[in-house]
């Protein structure tokens, strides 16, 4: 599971989604990315499903990136608390993404496997995607 080492404060307030991805907007590493057309948090556990997705669908062939890092905690109350008695303890991190960004990259497969792969990846997400490719990418024959 993806979470940091350590951070400087335990607990995080919610924040704004407002707007698109001022960066990681385009693909910078591998050949063809997944793109998130949504607002949304991406918890660790569906970026780890993702993962486990794409590489078992490229028979570990390859090579993936994942351009996205749940470095932002969100905590909740027990069940069945009464309300008040302060914030709750950090449950689980996530990754906040915004419309635009980039949040897995594929390379060194062919264009029908890296999409099946990345299609996949996308099932197993909260938000609405799109497969994008590199601009000076050419298929080699």
């Amino acid at each position: 599971m993806l979470l940091p080492k350590r951070v400087k404060f335990r607990k995080m307030q919610r924040g704004k989604m407002k707007g698109k991805a001022g960066r990681g907007a385009t693909v910078a590493f591998g050949d063809f990315g997944l793109k998130a057309l949504d607002h949304h948090w991406i918890t660790n556990r569906q970026i780890e499903a993702c993962r486990v997705a794409i590489t078992r669908k490229m028979k570990r062939d390859g090579k993936v990136w994942i351009r996205i890092f749940p470095d932002k905690p969100l905590s909740k109350k027990p069940l069945e608390t009464r309300m008040g008695k302060g914030k709750g303890a950090p449950e689980f991190w996530v990754a906040p993404v915004r419309p635009g960004r980039i949040m897995f990259e594929v390379a060194g497969v062919s264009r029908e496997l890296a999409l099946a792969a990345l299609k996949l990846a996308s099932y197993k997400l909260p938000v609405r995607t799109k497969i994008v490719t590199r601009p000076d990418y050419e298929e080699s024959a």
